[in-house]
């Protein structure tokens, strides 16, 4: 099993400490979720950059904590992309905004490592497909968030973040 994270900083804010964190975060996850040979990309961003994907993709003209965008999954009239054997899957994009982060790290009374940890996990996990549009997947997908943040040390302690 391995996880290729290709990580970018384009705000040049994220430190090679923060950046290691979540490198060792997502390995961790992938493990949990027996994720097998895979690849994403990590990219972040400033709150003008993210709001600009956000209106373009989404139709929400705001800026946002964190947007994924998964590579397998499909939508109608799209054609599913299959993984050739002995090729790694390739999940797809996760966006953070380190502006955002930041803000919601004091908002939330926790660490910027938590937060970042946390929307990095929050972002892969939607790679992998789960999701928050109803109150029975918003349960599992946060239960498991937290399964994983706590089984690595990232665990709430006094946040009030659900």
């Amino acid at each position: 099993m391995k996880l290729t994270i290709d990580m970018r900083d384009e705000t040049g804010t994220v430190g090679a400490k923060d950046q290691q964190l979540v490198l060792r975060l997502l390995e961790h996850a992938a493990e949990m979720e027996n994720v097998g040979n895979a690849e994403v990309s990590l990219t972040f961003m400033d709150d003008e950059s993210i709001r600009a994907i956000n209106r373009d993709y989404r139709e929400k003209d705001r800026a946002t904590d964190v947007i994924s965008f998964a590579l397998e999954e499909t939508v109608e009239g799209e054609m599913a992309l299959s993984t050739p054997d002995g090729m790694p899957r390739l999940l797809g994009d996760i966006l953070i905004s380190s502006e955002t982060a930041d803000r919601q790290a004091g908002e939330y009374g926790h660490s910027r490592e938590r937060e970042i940890g946390f929307l990095a996990l929050h972002g892969f996990l939607h790679l992998l497909g789960y999701d928050h549009m109803n109150e029975e997947d918003e349960k599992k997908m946060f239960g498991r968030q937290e399964e994983i943040l706590e089984s690595f040390g990232l665990g709430r302690d006094t946040d009030e973040r659900p």
